[in-house]
Parts: C-alpha cells; sequence; structure tokens
C-alpha cells in the first residue's frame, strides 16, 4: 500500500480506473481511459488498478461497483464514482482541478 501513497502524491491530479477484465463495463471503460490518458498528457496522471490483483488496496478503499474511477490531488481523494463515464467528462472534471 506504501507504493499506492507514492502514486497519489504526484505533483499532477492522478485519475485511477479500478477494474477487473471479466467485468463489461471495466472493459468497455478501457478505450476511454485510453482516450483521457492521450488528450490530458503530462498534465495529470492516468492509472488503471486490477482489483482482482490489488484486493486488500480495493477492500481498503472500499471499492464494490466496477469500474470505480477515482482523481487524487496532493496525495487526498478528490473526486469517486462507479460506473462507466465517457471521456469528455473524464477529461473536464480533471482538467478543473489543474489550477
Amino acid at each position: 500500500m506504501s507504493k499506492f501513497g507514492e502514486l497519489i502524491s504526484a505533483k499532477v491530479p492522478v485519475l485511477i480506473d479500478f477494474y477487473t477484465d471479466w467485468n463489461e463495463s471495466s472493459v468497455a471503460m478501457h478505450e476511454v481511459i485510453r482516450d483521457v490518458a492521450a488528450a490530458l498528457g503530462d498534465k495529470a496522471k492516468v492509472i488503471k488498478i486490477d482489483v482482482d490483483k490489488n484486493q486488500e488496496l480495493a477492500d481498503a478503499l472500499r471499492i464494490k461497483g466496477l469500474p470505480t474511477l477515482m482523481v487524487y490531488k496532493d496525495g487526498q481523494m478528490v473526486w469517486r464514482k462507479s460506473g462507466e463515464l465517457d471521456a469528455n467528462s473524464l477529461i473536464t472534471i480533471v482538467q478543473e482541478l489543474l489550477v
């Protein structure tokens, strides 16, 4: 979990997609997350975390629905949503945190 602390304390906002490969909504978000990462470039970090391989972290963060999307800024969670979202909405959410 200390690695997670390092990830979320980046100097830029960090968008995290908690997913599994067996969940249809999670799989549908793969392309969206790729588009978001490409659009944001180095203005933000975009990270995908497989909950099956990181069960302890998923439990600690109470990940229930998939996909679950979170944005951290300065080590603090500032936004969270479960379910699918389109790329433009996600880009807008992260861009608002860049100021």
